[in-house]
């Protein structure tokens, strides 16, 4: 691994930190709060993550993309779709079949959509 890549999974890892906080607050506060039911929570509470997510991304993590195409955006955020997708199964397999709960869950879903999601928005964003 080049010492360009390896900062970069750095800086990637701190911004996955930070959406992830957006990602577990919102959650908490729609499901306990607004009393949403916890899968809607999870739907919003990760679409906005991925909003804060990309602008980190294009400004911080990923050197050179600043210069995004709309087909470039399209695709990170088509790749977020299929992410919120994994998501989303994950938290009810966590919870519906596992007993967990869902802040718990979420945890585990993070873990699983973190690989896909550098994997895929690195692949976008770089070209």
């Amino acid at each position: 691994m080049k010492r360009d890549q390896f900062f970069e999974i750095v800086r990637f890892a701190i911004v996955g930190g930070a959406s992830f906080l957006v990602d577990y607050a919102l959650l908490y506060l729609c499901t306990e709060k607004l009393g949403f039911y916890y899968l809607h929570s999870a739907a919003i509470a990760f679409t906005v993550s991925v909003i804060v997510n990309y602008w980190l991304c294009v400004i911080f993590v990923f050197t050179g993309a600043r210069k995004q195409t709309g087909r470039k955006a399209a695709l990170f955020f088509g790749s977020s779709i299929v992410g919120l997708g994994i998501n989303q199964v994950c938290m009810r397999l966590f919870v519906e079949s596992f007993g967990l709960h869902y802040m718990l869950a979420k945890i585990g879903a993070t873990l699983i959509v973190m690989f896909w999601n550098y994997v895929m928005k690195r692949k976008v964003v770089r070209g």
